[in-house]
Parts: C-alpha cells; sequence; structure tokens
C-alpha cells in the first residue's frame, strides 16, 4: 500500500484523542469505532513508523519516548490543518487558540490588561495563558509563543523583542518603619533581600560599590518561585526585593512601596523576549496575530 493511500491525519486523529482521552475504549466512542479497531489501527501505525509507540504492559495507556514524540508532533499537525481549513473557509481571519506562557508578572502587569482589546480586535481567537517563571519547552508543553526575560540562550527558536525595563529595589513602608531604611551598601547588606528558588542568569543583585558593579547575594530566608510572589511578599513587609520597574511602578506611586538606594543602582536593565518555533514556513495566523499584538502592544519602556 502506498504512502498516499493511507488516512495519515485520520490515524493520526485517533491516535491523539487515545491519548489525550486516556484510553482506547474512550476514543474509540468518540470515533464511533471499536476498541479493537482503534488498536488495531495504532498497531498498524507502529508497524508503519518501526517503532513501539505505547507500552501495552500496563492498565494504563503508558506511551514510550517515541510515542510522545509522535504525540506531540501530531497534535500541532492537526492543529495546524485546523487552522488551514478556518483560513480557507474564512479568508484567513484569525481563529483558534493560542497557548501563550509568561512570568507571572508579565502576565499580570501587561498581558492581562490587554485581554480586553486582543479579544475585541479578534473574537474568533482563543487564549490559554500558562504562568511561570521557569523555562518551559514549547514542544513538549504544546506551547505557541513564551515571553522570556534576561538574556536568551542559543536555541533554534526565533525571538522577538519587547522591549527592555530598568530594575529597582523597594520595600514597604511597613518594613522601613520596623527594620529602618538602609542609605549605603553596608546597612543593606543587614537587611532581609528576598530572592526568587529558580536559577537564575544572574544570580544575586547588581550593586555599585565605590563606583564598581558588584553581586550582591540575596538572604535567601524567605524565597518565593515567582516574581508576582516576590512583589507581595515585598508588600506584606518581609524584606527588600528587586524587582523590575514595570511591576511596582502602580505601588510606588500609590506609596505602597518605596524605592531604595538608587544610587547603588548600576542601570542594568531586563530585556523581554516573545519566543516561538520557526515551522519552515508561514506562522498560523492566530500566532502571527498574537505576536504582532505584542510587539505593539506590550512593548516595554523605563
Amino acid at each position: 500500500m502506498s504512502r498516499h493511500s493511507i488516512n495519515r491525519s485520520g490515524e493520526m486523529a485517533v491516535f491523539v484523542r487515545a491519548v489525550e482521552l486516556g484510553g482506547f475504549s474512550a476514543a474509540a466512542r468518540e470515533c464511533c469505532m471499536t476498541p479493537s479497531a482503534v488498536s488495531k489501527l495504532v498497531q498498524r501505525l507502529e508497524e508503519r513508523l518501526g517503532v513501539r509507540l505505547i507500552n501495552r504492559s500496563t492498565r494504563q495507556l503508558q506511551l514510550t519516548p517515541e510515542g510522545c514524540a509522535f504525540h506531540e508532533r501530531a497534535a500541532r499537525i492537526l492543529a495546524d490543518i485546523d487552522d488551514a481549513e478556518r483560513q480557507a473557509a474564512a479568508g484567513d481571519v484569525p481563529a483558534g487558540r493560542v497557548r501563550l506562557n509568561a512570568s507571572a508578572s508579565f502576565a499580570t502587569h501587561v498581558l492581562m490588561p490587554l485581554l480586553p482589546e486582543l479579544l475585541s480586535a479578534y473574537p474568533d481567537l482563543s487564549v490559554d495563558i500558562i504562568q511561570t517563571d521557569a523555562v518551559v519547552d514549547l514542544m513538549a508543553e504544546r506551547v505557541d509563543i513564551a515571553i522570556r526575560g534576561g538574556p536568551l540562550k542559543a536555541s533554534r527558536l526565533i525571538a522577538r523583542k519587547l522591549g527592555s525595563t530598568s530594575m529597582t529595589i523597594v520595600a514597604a513602608p511597613s518594613y522601613l518603619a520596623r527594620c529602618g531604611k538602609p542609605d549605603s551598601l553596608g546597612e543593606l547588606m543587614t537587611h532581609n533581600r528576598l530572592s526568587l528558588s529558580y536559577t537564575r542568569a544572574v544570580d544575586g543583585w547588581p550593586l555599585l560599590s565605590n563606583g564598581e558593579a558588584i553581586l550582591v547575594p540575596p538572604s535567601e530566608k524567605v524565597r518565593v518561585s515567582d516574581g508576582e510572589g516576590l512583589r507581595r511578599l515585598a508588600l506584606a513587609g518581609v524584606g527588600l526585593a528587586r524587582m523590575a520597574t514595570f511591576t511596582v511602578r502602580d505601588d510606588i506611586d500609590a506609596g505602597r512601596l518605596v524605592p531604595l538606594v538608587e544610587h547603588l543602582n548600576p542601570g542594568d536593565r531586563e530585556t523581554f523576549h516573545a519566543v516561538f518555533q520557526g515551522q519552515g514556513g508561514a506562522l498560523p495566523s492566530r500566532v502571527r496575530v498574537m505576536l504582532d499584538f505584542l510587539a505593539a502592544r506590550a512593548r516595554l519602556s523605563g
């Protein structure tokens, strides 16, 4: 049987549904097939590919590493097919779901306030926001776009710059009333310097000492897994935090947080990018309009 006579997209669809629903029986009910027909379809697929996709030694459907990789690629191919059909039927009107990964700080202070404008401009677009400050694998997590702060590591991902932000050390008035306001590097070292619990490219606070840039380690008395949690700890008066200015600008203006030791600030900036996978051709319209929207409306400065 030639490859052209095989309904490969149909096989992919059944296989993907079996994985997502957790079994052959559930997939069979949804696809109007018998469980044995689904099982045989997957077996034929394995024979044609020459690899085992599913381990059959357990009651639960368990993917092999090759099965995981095939599932991710197949799911993306099927999504692209759906997108192509929607474009053909709607004259390239952006439609479908965009999965976007961003830090809690970027999502809270930049992305979410812009969502009404985005959804009003593109009513057929849906958005999944996955909040984490950790770097995710776009392929494994089925993420279309990730917003990343700081220097980018070498990879095959394509990046669009969204601007940069200055960094500011802040504390709540309640903390300063209790512990005093640091005015020098020596005084700063005696305070509780809040930190993030995940590994960063620069693990510490870059500050000036006699005109020279040094790296001050955090206290590590209290650590948190994301920038928005860091902000909330500072607001609660737990300690000092060094944060991207865009995340605390409103708090400073309202007097909820106070900027500190600005004369020790080396003027470093954190750059933000929207990164995505190059797909060897035109991006799906749902991804393209999201990237264009972020580049135009989610740019950082100050």
